[in-house]
């Protein structure tokens, strides 16, 4: 059976704690290289970490805060001077996502933006429970609880030989419990160990419900001060930026 490679580029949270990277993960496997959300740190983990950026196929974005897409305009110009690229981009997102990432890259840098890339840009908007395959895969998005009206969203990645389950950013919901079972691969951001709040994870909560998650490996995420200071007391696998994996 052939692999499916998991590499872990930024696993820290908004404020880039313990000097983290923010969320971004590259998923070989399928019929392509699939990058999962792009924070502004991306490129420059990448690099740090002698990854090709033109190896990306496509980019799949769990929500639009800037932590998990504020690293789109810097692909672009990377794209545009660093390592040409002349096929085009596909960047799929929960609705809206199009007009974000314009208004972003045209707020970053306008006079390029205005110009236009070399590259198409091709925009998917993904809703809940709409499958669609991206690089070979199979993507399941549903929906998570972390933005009061803008919609959030977790994935099932189906790659053909492995699954993998990301959460994106969330507070507790049973569809993490019902989007596990079977998969080789959880991977579950965990923000606080003593702070309770609806729109993320803490480790108690995770550690209550680790046995009904019906997953092969479970690997912590998006970790915050709280995480790191306690760490010696948590029982799961914590991911460090630069974390290969494969499955």
């Amino acid at each position: 059976m052939a692999s499916t490679e998991v590499r872990f580029l930024g696993t820290g949270d908004a404020f880039c704690t313990a000097g983290r990277n923010q969320a971004s993960y590259l998923v070989k496997g399928g019929a392509g290289t699939l990058l999962l959300d792009c924070g502004a740190t991306t490129l420059s983990a990448l690099k740090r970490q002698e990854l090709d950026p033109a190896a990306i196929d496509a980019v799949l974005l769990s929500h639009l805060h800037g932590d998990h897409f504020a690293g789109l305009p810097f692909l672009f110009l990377e794209y545009m001077f660093e390592t040409p690229r002349r096929r085009p981009l596909k960047i799929c997102g929960p609705p809206e996502t199009e007009e974000r990432v314009r208004e972003l890259f045209h707020a970053t840098y306008r006079e390029l933006a205005a110009r236009g890339v070399p590259f198409g840009l091709e925009f998917t908007e993904l809703l809940p429970h709409r499958t669609l395959e991206l690089c070979g895969s199979l993507i399941t998005p549903f929906r998570v609880p972390h933005q009061e009206t803008e919609i959030s969203l977790g994935f099932g990645i189906d790659t053909g030989r492995h699954r993998i389950l990301y959460s994106g950013d969330t507070g507790w919901t049973e569809d993490l419990v019902i989007q596990a079972q079977g998969t080789d691969l959880f991977i579950c951001e965990c923000c606080f160990f003593e702070t309770r709040v609806p729109s993320h994870l803490d480790y108690p909560c995770l550690q209550a419900n680790h046995d009904r998650f019906g997953t092969s490996r479970l690997i912590l995420t998006h970790v915050g001060r709280e995480v790191l200071a306690r760490q010696h007391e948590i029982g799961m696998e914590i991911a460090t930026d630069g974390l290969a994996v494969t499955l």
